[in-house]
């Protein structure tokens, strides 16, 4: 079962358990499903229904569940809605996975790699200390440790992302919004530090991550990175970007995008999601923003 599998992770993660045969059962808020590729089925609710959650997991009894819902985007302008959707969202469903009675043998928890802040410069382990810096990013840590109170009950793994992109990636995120603007040929783009590099991966290979997760086998509880463990400057992607699509823009640096302090370059370290699940072979960046510039809408 994967929650919020009408959204940009969802659905890549559908066509990559769709592929490897898998029958799924998709969660969403949107009552509009048709263009969902891979489902077996599909059932809208949210994450304030603790009653329809319930039901939904004794009538359709997964093996495993994929909880991808929340909100994502870290300027999300209604602070109350982040901590209930994915703060107390989480634990309504985690209740509800206990509450069904199913035998469930992973239960995989989408955090962010947000936790850390600015925690230091350089590659970051899931040992890195939790640095919080905005509301979306404490979110996640609260989501954790709410986590923590059902290990014992629940086969839990959480994931903590970093960057990734690709086509269907809404264009307030930074390398959709730079894809977008070439695609669109517009004259001008704003944007913040452009000597910040950060990890960035494939949405595919994030999502091929995530279907090997529910296989491997770590202790409930257990916190893996999911990331590339390469660091692109944004300045590098403008370039990828003007080179491929033909196009060049005029950058301005608006001041409001630029952080204070902020750490020149950070990455994660993969090593401990290589040894659970094996290597990824995962495309260039190159070849994402491609991708992006052929199939993007």
């Amino acid at each position: 079962m994967i929650t919020g599998a009408g959204g940009f992770t969802g659905r890549a993660l559908a066509k990559v358990l769709a592929d490897k045969g898998m029958t799924l059962i998709g969660v969403g808020a949107s009552d509009h499903a048709e263009h969902l590729v891979g489902l077996s089925s599909y059932h809208q609710a949210d994450l304030s229904n603790a009653a329809a959650l319930t039901a939904i997991l004794r009538e359709e009894s997964p093996d495993g569940v994929i909880h991808l819902a929340g909100i994502a985007f870290v300027g999300h302008a209604d602070i109350s809605a982040i901590y209930d959707v994915n703060v107390v969202g989480t634990r309504r469903l985690l209740q509800s996975i206990v509450e069904s009675g199913i035998a469930c043998a992973s239960v995989i928890l989408a955090s962010s790699a947000n936790v850390y802040g600015s925690a230091r410069e350089g590659a970051l382990d899931e040992t890195t200390p939790l640095n919080p810096q905005n509301d979306y990013a404490v979110s996640k840590v609260a989501m954790e440790f709410v986590a923590n109170v059902y290990r014992e009950r629940l086969p839990i793994t959480i994931a903590r992302p970093f960057n990734y992109t690709g086509v269907g990636q809404s264009t307030e995120f930074l390398i959709a919004k730079i894809v977008d603007h070439a695609r669109r040929r517009a004259p001008i783009i704003e944007l913040g530090n452009l000597d910040v590099a950060r990890d960035f991966s494939d949405v595919r290979v994030i999502a091929e991550a995530y279907a090997r997760l529910l296989n491997a086998a770590s202790p409930s509880g257990s916190v893996v990175n999911l990331c590339s463990g390469r660091s692109y400057s944004l300045r590098e992607i403008l370039h990828l970007v003007s080179d491929l699509s033909g196009h060049e823009m005029e950058v301005v640096v608006n001041p409001a995008l630029v952080r204070p302090n902020e750490i020149r370059v950070m990455s994660g370290d993969p090593a401990r999601l290589e040894a659970l699940i094996g290597p990824i072979v995962s495309p260039s960046l190159e070849e994402t923003l491609a991708w992006m510039l052929k199939d993007g809408h």
